[in-house]
């Protein structure tokens, strides 16, 4: 008799980093795989919206199903006049599915993922850092920071949970230092942008989404227009 094949085990938020960091790649490719094509480019509210999901602790299962679900009840539906042309669309269900997960508990041994770039990537990516930094007026303070991160880049190697944190942290104060350059101009057209996108998803999201959107969304765009890199090791590549 044929041993039955063993069930496939779905990634949960335990495997960090190694699910970490397809967090955004995983879901951009189920998302072009549920929309039916793969020259969907997502937009600066689609990365806003899953780095939302991703600073939330929303397992990456739970967004994943989510993606799917949205699509089929999408599909479902009689009349379908227009795509879905945003992970925007999926928010509700996405919700829906991490609920459904919060109350699973995993038993399972949690496993040592392998980091999935080197010690000498991670040094490259702080020394490309600095550059730009040290060009920006202001950002003097950030720029010394990164570098004694590169300077104990080893270290730092040894638990990239806590580097994640040190550059979220870091990568906030940078923000707070971009905004102040910023006219009032300058913010009250990046507001006009975010209301203008997010005009068609509004009756989809919860409150507590809507205002961790606005800020994600918000703060990508102020660090682009001000030319500044983004500090995390998500973009390591």
């Amino acid at each position: 008799m044929a041993a039955e094949p063993e069930e496939e085990v779905a990634p949960t938020a335990n495997d960090w980093p190694a699910n970490y960091f397809n967090y955004f790649t995983e879901v951009e490719e189920r998302f072009q795989k549920a929309r039916g094509t793969s020259l969907f480019l997502m937009s600066p509210l689609d990365w806003a919206m899953v780095e939302t999901w991703k600073n939330a602790g929303v397992p990456l299962t739970a967004v994943l199903r989510g993606i799917d679900l949205a699509f089929e009840k999408w599909r479902s539906k009689k009349n379908r006049i227009q795509k879905v042309n945003s992970v925007a669309y999926c928010a509700q269900a996405v919700l829906e599915e991490a609920q459904a997960m919060a109350g699973v508990v995993d038993h399972r041994p949690k496993s040592e993922s392998a980091a999935p770039f080197s010690l000498n990537e991670l040094q490259g990516y702080f020394l490309g850092l600095l550059p730009n930094l040290r060009q920006q007026a202001g950002f003097e303070e950030i720029a010394e920071a990164v570098e004694r991160l590169a300077a104990d880049a080893e270290t730092m190697y040894q638990d990239l949970e806590d580097l994640e944190r040190r550059l979220t942290a870091l990568e906030d104060k940078m923000i707070a230092l971009a905004r102040t350059r910023q006219t009032d101009e300058q913010l009250l057209q990046l507001r006009r942008d975010l209301d203008l996108q997010l005009r068609p998803y509004r009756g989809k999201m919860t409150a507590e989404q809507l205002t961790m959107l606005e800020k994600q969304y918000l703060d990508r765009q102020l660090l682009e227009s001000a030319g500044l890199p983004r500090l995390s090791l998500f973009y390591l590549r």
